[in-house]
């Protein structure tokens, strides 16, 4: 399982994926302490684990890249930064816990539905870094799609980060005004798009690495993860709409900056009443 072969090449789940998903698997378990925490803190810290197990599994194999230790290592921060952040959101901000209760999301999960979740989420973590795998398992040389993949990975990285960071201090200032700025004057929600952008970057290092039909399983991720994070996107507006909706000057906001994606037209994800 923890070992390479040369009967991988081209295989879209052999056992070493199995093994990954393992490691997923653990980085996500916490799940079932706080059921929310298996889509949020555990899979920050799960990236983070799959990052530390390419990386340690390369330098013992004697199969570590420069390319593949650079995006091994970005999952790690990825994961630490995102896993840490929200957990210390969570345990030390009253408010944004008051909002998650109020949303029933700290509702403790029968025992089925939390290993089904389990289980689904180790999938899914596996899949989302699976470019990474498969230029192991194929035995990819580094190319410029590699680097190029890595750049846009440093730059979601950064924008993320940033976004949280402007988001705080806005709140900080006035916690009961929406966010309108720095990187927020652009989209309302940057930090989910760099989400995406992040695995823009991750399946990009899969050209020329990732072989026929893994593609399948990179691409399924990619869409997924999209999804995820226009739902989300989604549900934030649900909130912010029963919070600022009769405030004009939110009005204007939301009217004129896209929800999701920078310098579009998406404004709105559900249609909007105002009285």
């Amino acid at each position: 399982m923890f070992r390479l072969d040369p009967s991988y090449v081209g295989k879209v789940w052999p056992a070493f994926m199995w093994g990954v998903m393992l490691v997923a698997a653990l980085g996500c378990c916490m799940g079932f302490k706080e059921f929310v925490w298996f889509m949020s803190v555990g899979y920050g810290f799960a990236v983070m684990c799959i990052g530390l197990f390419h990386l340690i599994f390369g330098l013992v194999n004697h199969s570590l890249t420069a390319a593949s230790a650079v995006i091994s290592v970005l999952f790690v921060i990825y994961g630490y930064r995102l896993g840490g952040y929200i957990l210390k959101r969570e345990l030390t901000n009253k408010a944004y816990r008051k909002t998650l209760e109020s949303t029933g999301s700290t509702k403790a999960m029968p025992i089925p539905v939390s290993l089904c979740m389990w289980a689904y989420c180790a999938w899914m973590y596996t899949a989302q870094t699976s470019a990474l795998s498969y230029r192991v398992m194929n035995g990819a040389k580094d190319n410029l799609f590699a680097w190029i993949g890595i750049c846009i990975m440093i730059l979601a990285i950064y924008g993320e980060a940033t976004a949280d960071h402007q988001k705080s201090e806005a709140k900080k200032k006035a916690p009961k005004r929406f966010c309108d700025t720095g990187l927020y004057r652009y989209c309302r929600c940057p930090n989910y798009f760099s989400e995406v952008l992040f695995w823009v970057g991750v399946t990009v290092t899969g050209i020329g690495a990732v072989q026929g039909r893994q593609w399948i399983m990179v691409l399924i991720a990619l869409v997924l993860i999209t999804y995820v994070m226009y739902n989300s996107a989604s549900r934030l507006e649900l909130r912010h709409e029963k919070t600022y909706g009769l405030d004009p000057e939110y009005q204007k906001y939301s009217d004129t900056v896209p929800l999701l994606f920078p310098f579009t037209k998406q404004y709105h994800s559900m249609k909007v009443y105002r009285d």
